[in-house]
């Protein structure tokens, strides 16, 4: 299974990508195989404002539909609107092509809360 060294991640198997105060998030491979082939991402607006732990959105798949919470608080400035037509990247690709959304870190010392790569291996 594919867990990059480069990111930090959740119990609840969202992946962060930290590039100074903004963070690109997504689901991890973990995740999106338990889901299965997914078929829809409802996304937020640009501009929403979130706190930690606060649904952002949901990913529909064959199996099941789940809820999206943003790791760390923030404000959303990107989404991955490609997810609309091609929902199934987050299968594919869900490192890269796959992302989520961008969003400015409003208080970074929440990051403290996310789990490195090894640390996620052994919770999986």
């Amino acid at each position: 299974m594919n867990i990059p060294d480069n990111l930090k991640y959740t119990i609840d198997h969202e992946w962060v990508k930290i590039e100074d105060d903004i963070a690109t998030i997504g689901i991890t491979e973990f995740a999106q195989g338990e889901l299965g082939d997914v078929i829809f991402v409802e996304l937020p607006e640009v501009d929403d404002e979130f706190e930690s732990q606060e649904t952002f959105g949901t990913v529909e798949a064959v199996k099941t539909v789940a809820d999206l919470l943003l790791p760390i608080s923030g404000k959303i400035i990107k989404i991955n609107e490609s997810l609309e037509d091609s929902p199934d990247n987050v299968n594919t690709d869900c490192y890269g092509e796959g992302w989520i959304i961008k969003i400015e870190i409003s208080d970074a010392s929440e990051l403290d809360n996310l789990l490195t790569s090894d640390q996620y291996k052994e919770h999986i």
